[in-house]
């Protein structure tokens, strides 16, 4: 069985589609997609997943080969072993005609496909269960039955996590169904078929383990990309959602506009294209007015898969914004390395940014002191790894404290004067 699969990175993934103007925005993991397009056409391998699913496929391959030699061994202990001959010749066929296909499909694998594979897949483990029905007393035990788990690793890549343990599951309780009721003179004959059992889904769900782990690793690193987009953005702006959606709005206002201008739109507008030009005029002047009191900082939070949910922001006056670039990165740096050590989910971050302080004696007239509270729930101090703590300081400096049993960090921070600036 051979294939070459890669990733299918929509799996795994939240959809998340927001409106604006009436029409439907892409989702923030589709962006991601659509922004590296380019690249993958040219460099398949640049996120490392074609290497993922050849490695499965391989892993896979060798257990089918050795799994087809253990029926080579016991051919001759056979009495007919029409049965599990069909079982192997109908896996075999199967694995070629899906790796043709999904080819042609672009290395991907629609739910249909999964699904036929699936039942092929039931159909070759009833085969050789009756094949080896009432044979365990001469030492035969299933071998195509088994390799199905192989034919589902080099589907890992393809297919969710959910849709491969569910498969994976089927394959189990129809294998341990038919050692169960298998009539045994002895108890010790049920070993070869606990091996048999473990041989047919420990691979498959170890590699689903890994390709798991592996998405998950490169949604992390797609995420710390798009927060850090955010460092630069002035002390108000929108976020990067809403300047999507800015940007397909003023794309339909100028059409509908060079449309009237060019005769293609007569006047006075039609019930349906008047209702549209209203839509798009009211959501512009909403984007208008809304947003422009959110700082950096609230969009890196908001628009973060892995932030958003753990992560609690109180900025009431913006103070975020006044953050210098380096001030910026050190604290976004610090909440993300504290979000990645949290276990569970009642871990979270609060920051809660302070009034604006007299200027201490010492302090340069033009500079704003003002402080911030960093509060973890779940992550204690002596998880905090060193790197987290140069970031702190490159905030500002800092005192910390363990309060019932979680880190708490107060940080004073000192800025430009804005109107001095």
């Amino acid at each position: 069985m051979s294939f070459s699969f890669v990733v299918d990175p929509d799996l795994d993934a939240p959809d998340k589609e927001p409106s604006a103007g009436g029409q439907k925005v892409p989702s923030r993991w589709n962006r991601w997609l659509a922004a590296f397009d380019e690249q993958s056409a040219t460099d398949t391998n640049g996120l490392g997943g074609q290497h993922l699913g050849i490695g499965l496929t391989i892993s896979g391959a060798f257990i089918a080969a050795f799994l087809f030699g253990q029926f080579v061994v016991e051919w001759n202990g056979y009495p007919f072993p029409t049965l599990s001959v069909i079982a192997w010749v109908t896996l075999l066929s199967a694995a070629l005609v899906i790796n043709l296909v999904v080819q042609r499909m672009a290395t991907r694998m629609p739910l249909w496909l999964f699904l036929v594979a699936v039942g092929i897949g039931t159909v070759v483990v009833v085969l050789d269960l009756a094949g080896c029905w009432g044979l365990t007393g001469a030492g035969i035990y299933p071998t195509a039955a088994p390799a199905v788990g192989a034919l589902l690793m080099s589907m890992i890549t393809l297919r969710g996590t959910g849709d491969i343990l569910i498969a994976i599951g089927v394959l189990g309780i129809l294998l341990l169904a038919g050692a169960l009721t298998e009539d045994r003179r002895t108890a010790l004959t049920f070993g070869p078929e606990i091996l048999t059992l473990a041989v047919a889904i420990i691979p498959p769900l170890v590699g689903a383990g890994i390709a798991r782990g592996f998405r998950r690793m490169v949604q992390r690193e797609l995420d710390l990309v798009l927060v850090q987009s955010t460092i630069s953005q002035p002390r108000f702006a929108v976020g990067m959602l809403a300047s999507e959606q800015l940007a397909r709005l003023d794309l339909d206002a100028e059409t509908l506009l060079n449309d009237v201008a060019q005769g293609r739109t007569a006047l006075p507008l039609g019930p349906t294209t008047a209702m549209t030009a209203a839509a798009l005029a009211t959501a512009l002047r909403l984007h208008l007015i809304e947003g422009r009191t959110e700082t950096w900082l609230h969009h890196a939070i908001s628009e973060s898969e892995f932030l958003g949910p753990s992560v609690t922001l109180v900025d009431p006056s913006g103070l975020a914004g006044l953050l210098s670039p380096s001030q910026r990165e050190g604290l976004l740096l610090t909440i993300w390395l504290l979000v990645g050590d949290t276990r569970g989910p009642a871990a979270s971050v609060a920051l809660r940014f302070g009034s604006i302080l007299p200027a201490p004696s010492g302090t340069a007239q033009r500079q704003l002191v003002f402080p911030l509270e960093l509060e973890t729930i779940g992550v204690p101090r002596r998880r905090v790894d060193p790197e987290t703590w140069q970031a702190i300081r490159a905030v500002g400096p800092y005192i910390d404290a363990n309060k019932d049993g979680s880190l708490q960090v107060d940080i004073e921070c000192s800025v430009d004067n804005p109107a001095d600036v």
